[in-house]
């Protein structure tokens, strides 16, 4: 797939009315996992109806949230995706490992999808463009469903041998995404089974599956999927990317995303490590990625350059240049 070049940027993508359902069994499991943690919710609200969420369950979401989180963030997106940094072999596989347990695919296909989203942002071929659908108002709003949670229900292959052939040239990586599901497993077993441990109750060990289970999964899921929705199109864009490149730096979500939605500063340098590039812009993936650099576990890290922030900066409205 090549890019178009005769796209305006603002008209629906050719392919827009087009869409092949994905195959039943995938859509029956996307459909589970975006459902069951509804579900969970719910039950979670009796259970707690007079009795309070435990500290327990608390401490181990956020445990799990934030290790399954910098998995996806440090691991799968800046490590395997752009090569933000060089990690020690069992720290590559360390990541992929946690990012796994995220529930958000396979690291090949993750990051064959992610490679396809920059090769085409906000274009035709970008698979989870809000703006698939064109600018009007019924459209950007049909297009944020779709860049939400909608393309995940569509068969729209990506082939990781165009966009990934890295990964699936690595043995470690080819097990690691073999070992996805029993990953995913791994991934609600681990709180039952704490919860279990630390109460010495099965209500203890239900409670924690909900909350550092379904629950976490379902938080993390929505966040980075808001990176791909709402970033690319509500917040600023203070530094310049390609041509119909959309993306946002969106403050609110930046602690829950660990720096991920300073997106436009993503974009407009990809393969830096840090995404958070003006002062006061945290990015808890950077702060993690630093602390691998001290300790030796990381190296050849793509830190943000003064003279590249400065050329890739937006000119203001109304100024000269």
């Amino acid at each position: 797939m090549r890019r178009r070049q005769d796209y305006d940027g603002s008209s629906p993508f050719p392919d827009a009315g087009e869409h092949t359902p994905a195959r039943p069994l995938q859509v029956m499991l996307t459909g589970a996992i975006v459902i069951a943690p509804f579900i969970a919710l719910g039950v979670v609200i009796v259970l707690a109806w007079g009795r309070g969420v435990s500290l327990t369950d608390l401490l181990l979401a956020a445990v799990l949230y934030v290790v399954t989180g910098l998995g996806v963030t440090v691991g799968f997106h800046r490590l395997l995706t752009h090569g933000s940094f060089t990690a020690r072999p069992w720290l590559r596989v360390a990541l992929a490992v946690a990012g796994s347990m995220g529930f958000q695919g396979n690291v090949i296909d993750w990051v064959a999808v992610h490679r396809r989203h920059h090769a085409f942002t906000d274009e035709p071929g970008d698979p989870h463009s809000p703006y698939r659908y064109g600018t009007g108002l019924f459209g950007q709003l049909r297009g944020l469903v779709h860049a939400h949670l909608g393309w995940l229900f569509e068969d729209d292959d990506t082939p990781a041998s165009r966009y990934a052939p890295d990964l699936l040239a690595d043995p470690a990586m080819r097990r690691v995404a073999r070992w996805f599901p029993a990953l995913c497993a791994v991934s609600l077993a681990l709180p039952f089974l704490a919860g279990w441990a630390i109460t010495g109750t099965l209500y203890g060990g239900l409670t924690a599956f909900l909350w550092a289970g379904l629950i976490r999964v379902a938080l993390l899921q929505h966040v980075t999927w808001s990176v791909n929705s709402l970033c690319h199109v509500i917040g600023s864009r203070p530094f310049r990317t390609r041509r119909h490149d959309r993306a946002t730096n969106l403050w609110p979500l930046a602690l829950l995303s660990f720096g991920e939605s300073w997106h436009n500063g993503h974009h407009s340098d990809p393969s830096c490590a840090r995404h958070g590039l003006d002062r006061g812009q945290v990015d808890p993936s950077g702060g993690l990625i630093r602390l691998f650099e001290r300790l030796g576990w990381a190296s050849d890290v793509r830190w943000p350059d003064a003279e590249r922030i400065r050329r890739r900066r937006a000119v203001p409205s109304g100024a000269d240049g």
